[in-house]
């Protein structure tokens, strides 16, 4: 049984090849962060590996041990997995070490299953020599052998690795369908599954993570309440924030999406468009923005901010982004910046 819920296209093209025996050598699975492009992975690796009569049965030994990530002959190779990780440092791109060790693994035949899956989870991030030494594979194909690539950012990608992939792009799921996952499997109750599913903007990986635990909620409410802060706060404050953040490029890129998302809300709620805003908890909070903004100085730092996550895919130094980012904040003094420090309805 496939696992992957909401990717219709998606899913019928891969079980027709799969039940056609004509699986392509190559998938480029394109897609936002958390949309299910790892569960999808996985639920091909299985297909392909799967000791039971409907493949992927999801019960065999095969397919348990590659659930649980133990399978010899399927690899996961990322900006935090791969042979190549020798340091304990977070790495900004994978490595030429690591593609090449996944040529010797592709060398070889299956070791306990049928087919050797390779899964290269954040495609997007292959140094220039990494990506140009996968195409030697990708050109030659290997017997028994599939290689998977996921990708938030298909743009950063060599065309010639793009060419040679079959592409199957995960769109966003409604905020109906998720919420309604929520509800019928996760047992959310209606108000807090109508809020992930806003916030999930449709990937509906990070909704299922949310809605376990509150962790993801308050997480999301300090970065608001910093930002909050940053506000109507004085310069010196704004520049020690932005040289707080260190060289985590997906902990900064995951803040100026956050941002990002609340600024629309603020932009939205300015022209009177709230029914369509993400974060239903702080409606009263983005009413004070609202009144306090212009819509220009809105959609100026919307711009900013947007252009701030070209930058930063393109591995621009953090802190000046964020220096930059602190400069073109609009910047209220007073009791009003106090105000939108206010607490979201509680759910």
């Amino acid at each position: 049984m496939w696992r992957t819920i909401g990717q219709l296209k998606a899913l019928a093209l891969l079980e027709h090849s799969f039940r056609m025996s004509n699986l392509a050598h190559a998938y480029l699975f394109v897609g936002p962060p958390r949309v299910g492009k790892t569960t999808l992975a996985l639920d091909l690796a299985q297909a392909v590996n799967c000791q039971g009569a409907a493949p992927p049965c999801g019960e065999c030994q095969s397919c348990r041990r590659i659930a649980n990530g133990r399978h010899a002959d399927v690899a996961t190779i990322g900006l935090n997995s791969g042979w190549g990780l020798t340091e304990t440092k977070p790495r900004v791109e994978i490595s030429i070490e690591d593609i090449r060790a996944l040529q010797r693994s592709a060398s070889l035949p299956p070791y306990e299953g049928k087919c050797k899956v390779f899964i290269i989870d954040g495609a997007e991030y292959l140094s220039s020599e990494a990506a140009n030494c996968l195409l030697k594979t990708l050109e030659e194909p290997l017997p028994k052998v599939i290689i998977l690539l996921l990708t938030a950012e298909e743009s950063r990608l060599l065309p010639t690795v793009i060419s040679r992939c079959q592409r199957v792009e995960l769109k966003p799921m409604s905020s109906g369908e998720i919420e309604k996952v929520l509800v019928e499997s996760q047992g959310v109750n209606d108000d807090r599954a109508r809020l992930l599913a806003r916030l999930s903007q449709g990937c509906l990986g990070w909704a299922l993570t949310a809605s376990v635990g509150d962790r993801s909620l308050a997480q999301r409410a300090q970065r608001l309440s910093e930002m909050f802060s940053l506000f109507s706060a004085g310069w010196g404050e704004r520049f020690g924030y932005a040289g707080q953040l260190g060289s985590d490029r997906k902990l900064a890129e995951e803040v100026i999406k956050l941002w990002l998302a609340w600024w629309r809300d603020v932009m939205l709620t300015k022209c009177e468009c709230k029914q369509v805003i993400v974060n239903v908890d702080y409606v009263l909070v983005l009413e004070e923005w609202a009144q306090a903004l212009g819509l220009l100085e809105i959609k100026d730092f919307i711009n900013s901010l947007g252009k701030s996550l070209s930058q930063i895919s393109r591995n621009a130094n953090l802190q000046l982004v964020f220096e930059t980012l602190m400069l073109d904040m609009p910047r209220k003094e007073g009791k009003r910046g106090h105000a939108i420090s206010s607490m979201p309805i509680e759910l």
